[in-house]
């Protein structure tokens, strides 16, 4: 029984492919069309792919061109082909307002450049193009299915635009061990804090403030020692009170025993 299953499925695949190379060697625009929907409904995009390339120009304006032209995108999305696919999603759009499609085709036109969207740590040009298509289609279809997808996809690159910023802030931090220039890790810091109130990365952007400013303090000439010491106390007081539980609790509380200690000195 098995021997003949293997033997149908090598016929099937055979006659699939013979199928296949005989519409892309033929002039016939209808055989094209029929194997190119055929090879797309079996999950054979690359195949697909090819057959559409050959027959979209002479299709278009024609009563099928609208399921090609919506197969040809589709195809490029699930090859992985993300660019093409959202050039293509929107010339669908554009072409089709009225098509049934249009919903399913603008989102996936959107996440095409989600997809495209680099790791934090390099240029995020693509990443802000993919966050106006998602918000464009959030303003279109604000009760479309594909709703809390989108939402998931928008809160996803705004994390990751946040994950830049903070690291950049967080570089001064780091520099600032090499250079001394701690005033201007605190103000990097801060006004990370200040463009991005409701950031996930805000108890770590407090706690590396906080140690800009005790490092600042402790190793701070006499005449500015008071007032550095009293700052950093301050800025301990603002990640407690946002995160009583924060991961910095030990390392922090132990700089606060370090900067008490300094102010008893002084006071003496």
């Amino acid at each position: 029984m098995a021997k003949y299953l293997y033997i149908l499925l090598i016929a099937v695949v055979f006659t699939s492919c013979s199928e296949y190379q005989k519409a892309l060697k033929s002039e016939d625009l209808k055989l094209k069309y029929e194997v190119a929907d055929k090879m797309y409904e079996s999950g054979k995009y690359a195949k697909a792919i090819r057959l559409i390339e050959q027959i979209s120009p002479s299709y278009k304006g024609k009563r099928q061109a609208e399921k090609l032209f919506y197969m040809y995108p589709m195809a490029l999305y699930n090859t992985k082909q993300y660019y093409t696919a959202g050039y293509q999603f929107e010339y669908f759009t554009s072409t089709y307002p009225m098509s049934e499609k249009l919903e399913e085709a603008s989102f996936l036109g959107a996440k095409s450049y989600y997809m495209l969207s680099p790791k934090y740590s390099l240029d995020q040009e693509s990443t802000y193009k993919a966050l106006d298509k998602l918000q464009r289609f959030i303003d279109r279809f604000p009760n479309s299915q594909f709703m809390p997808e989108a939402n998931l996809l928008v809160k996803e690159l705004n994390e990751k635009l946040e994950k830049k910023a903070f690291e950049i802030a967080k570089q001064y931090h780091t520099t600032a061990e090499y250079f001394g220039d701690f005033n201007a890790a605190i103000k990097s810091l801060d006004n990370f804090i200040l463009d991005h109130p409701g950031t996930i990365f805000k108890e770590d952007a407090l706690y590396y403030k906080f140690d800009a400013a005790y490092t600042l303090a402790i190793n701070s000439v006499q005449s500015k020692k008071l007032e550095r010491l009293e700052a950093a106390k301050g800025h301990y007081a603002a990640l407690i009170k946002f995160a009583p539980e924060t991961k910095y609790r030990k390392e922090a509380d132990e700089k606060l025993e370090k900067l008490n200690a300094e102010l008893q000195q002084i006071s003496k």
